[in-house]
């Protein structure tokens, strides 16, 4: 099964020395599924030619807002429109959990509240009805979902953190590829540019365990079966 990664975001810096780039992250996470890949930079304006160009996609976290007025942002709303309209699977991870909600109508926002970082605790509802822990870093959320959209997991911090669209799309709002290495050199990166208690909290859970293979194999059973499962 070929799956278009839909890059909407680069990691910077020291990190991409160390970790490499988003998508490389989720060949990792996915490696051994049965699943070949190929990358598209939408950031880069890189767009598929179609929406059967692949036989799923895959959207990426983004530094950018769902809501800012960029001509990729647009575009890629556009195909992910075309995409759904074809029944063509999507999976989307943070900005991509967020673009897909806005652009079949929900609304995302820079969360008041401020931000959600590290390793977080969700609880799941059916089919799924687990507590998972997931890398999360954002501040934006989707306060809107919507119509037909379902949402499946939420955490005290973040009530729409995992969406269903029926049959077509699955989303979450924290990151499943990102492993722990990656969650503290990220948090070590940023820290001089959030609130310290933050930073001091998500340093006291990140050794708490993170729930990547369940998270995989809940990817991969949506994409190869339209179906959810917990791992």
């Amino acid at each position: 099964m070929k799956i278009g990664i839909l890059q909407t975001g680069h990691v910077v810096g020291e990190l991409l020395e160390n970790h490499g780039d988003f998508d490389g992250m989720f060949r990792k996470l996915l490696d051994g599924y049965g699943f070949e890949f190929e990358t598209y930079n939408v950031v880069d304006n890189e767009f598929p030619n179609a929406p059967t160009q692949a036989d799923g996609w895959l959207i990426t976290g983004s530094a950018h807002g769902a809501y800012e007025d960029l001509p990729w942002i647009a575009k890629l709303e556009d195909f992910l429109r075309q995409t759904y309209a074809k029944d063509v699977p999507i999976v989307g991870i943070c900005f991509g959990h967020q673009i897909l909600a806005k652009a079949m109508g929900g609304e995302v926002v820079k969360y008041d509240q401020g931000w959600s970082i590290g390793n977080q605790a969700y609880a799941l509802a059916a089919p799924l009805d687990e507590k998972v822990r997931v890398v999360a870093w954002h501040q934006d959320q989707v306060t809107k979902l919507p119509e037909h959209a379902e949402c499946l997991g939420s955490s005290p911090f973040c009530q729409n953190a995992f969406v269903r669209y029926g049959n077509t799309a699955f989303t979450m709002q924290a990151h499943p590829e990102f492993d722990t290495a990656f969650g503290k050199d990220l948090m070590e990166y940023r820290k001089d540019s959030l609130p310290q208690p933050l930073i001091e909290e998500a340093r006291a859970h990140f050794d708490e365990g993170l729930d990547q293979e369940k998270m995989a194999a809940q990817i991969t059973s949506f994409f190869k079966e339209r179906t959810l499962k917990a791992g």
